[in-house]
């Protein structure tokens, strides 16, 4: 008896040869069915009003945190953030001078970086990588980073360059 064809061997091989290097992909026994890929929520887009109703008050909210226009959920960290928590004042805002300057004055709990040293932007780069971006999850951005003021559309805004953004995912 002849075995396979040549040609059929092919697809055969690199279907193998995907499922060896793809290491994310969930290994399914015979006889299992596949479990669906865990996913997050969507990521969206916040208003000022909306983000101050996840500041940490209520205790069936999650509780969020924007810096440099990006939403994290950082209610894993409750300890840190929750109500009366020493970095509580941080959250329910894009607080990203307040994280820049590691202060928790109120007039630092801004978006704006304006006036801020080299030193700063620095600290707020490592932070938003080594810290919010490492830890908690994104889920969704501030309005101003993606409208200016007048409500018209940012146009340096690029859904691709942001973190953990997925376009087929997200409209």
């Amino acid at each position: 008896m002849a075995g396979p064809a040549p040609g059929r061997l092919l697809p055969l091989a690199a279907l193998a040869l995907v499922l060896a290097l793809a290491p994310g992909l969930p290994a399914v026994r015979a006889g299992q069915a596949p479990r669906p890929a865990e996913r997050g929520p969507p990521v969206r887009l916040f208003t000022e009003e909306e983000l101050a109703r996840y500041s940490g008050e209520e205790e069936d909210q999650p509780i969020y945190i924007a810096v440099k226009g990006v939403v994290f959920d950082v209610t894993s960290g409750k300890e840190f953030y929750g109500r009366g928590a020493p970095y509580n004042a941080l959250t329910g805002k894009d607080s990203t001078r307040g994280v820049a300057k590691m202060s928790l004055d109120p007039a630092d709990l801004t978006h704006d970086t304006t006036g801020l040293t080299a030193k700063e932007l620095e600290s707020l780069d490592d932070v938003f990588t080594k810290v919010y971006k490492a830890k908690y999850p994104i889920v969704g951005y501030t309005a101003r980073r993606i409208l200016n003021e007048d409500g018209s559309p940012n146009l340096d805004f690029k859904p691709e360059d942001q973190p953990h953004f997925d376009l087929k995912d997200e409209f």
